[in-house]
């Protein structure tokens, strides 16, 4: 059985409230759960003790049998230090996707060829 440490979304609409949760992965998000773990408050703000409360040794615990925390809960345990940081690298994040690409490939042809049409002109005065 492959568990997770992951959010469980509660709270209103446009007012979430995530319970970090220990849990079987084929589980939906926000379905049956083993064990609550602590709780995520992304409306306080960022440097209040109540934002993220957690219970570490019992995630410690359930790391150390095999539950694997998803992303945002393993950012969460490398703030609270728990975890090691791991070193990100997405260099495509900052490229654009492919029809913006597109898009300025067109719109450097159509100024190359406008700077063209511009340069022939002169060249023909210059020939007389």
């Amino acid at each position: 059985m492959a568990m997770k440490i992951r959010l469980a979304r509660g709270g209103s609409k446009k007012r979430p409230f995530y319970r970090i949760v220990a849990t079987d992965s084929r589980m939906p998000r926000d379905g049956r759960f083993i064990e609550k773990l602590g709780t995520y408050n992304p409306l306080l703000p960022k440097d209040s003790e109540d934002r993220v409360k957690m219970d570490v040794e019992k995630i410690q615990e359930w790391i150390s049998k095999g539950a694997q925390p998803t992303d945002r809960v393993a950012r969460m345990l490398e703030a609270a230090g728990v975890r090691e940081k791991t070193e990100r690298n997405n260099p495509n994040r900052a490229k654009p996707g492919k029809k913006a690409q597109e898009r300025a490939e067109e719109k450097a042809a159509k100024k190359a060829a406008a700077e063209e049409a511009a340069a022939a002109p002169a060249a023909d005065d210059s020939a007389e």
